[in-house]
């Protein structure tokens, strides 16, 4: 059974543009280590890790004062 990698535009990169925040202001707020590689690949749509994807949620929710669920940010997440 192959898994699915490359699941197309998510709705975090949707939520970046309401915030009006960049890749860079999410790496900036973050107070775990991500880089600009990992959040260009989450807003893609390739299939994250667990723990990069709470990475993320946690940066955004601290970048845009807001308290998102991994399911708005992710089609894929559970």
């Amino acid at each position: 059974m192959d898994i699915e990698r490359d699941l197309g535009p998510q709705p975090l990169g949707d939520l970046l543009i309401t915030h009006e925040l960049t890749k860079h202001d999410l790496v900036a707020a973050s107070t775990e280590q991500i880089t600009h590689k990992m959040v260009s690949r989450a807003v893609r749509g390739r299939r994250l890790t667990p723990r990069v994807m709470v990475k993320i949620q946690n940066a955004l929710n601290q970048a845009a004062g807001t308290d998102y669920g991994l399911s708005a940010l992710f089609t894929y997440a559970r």
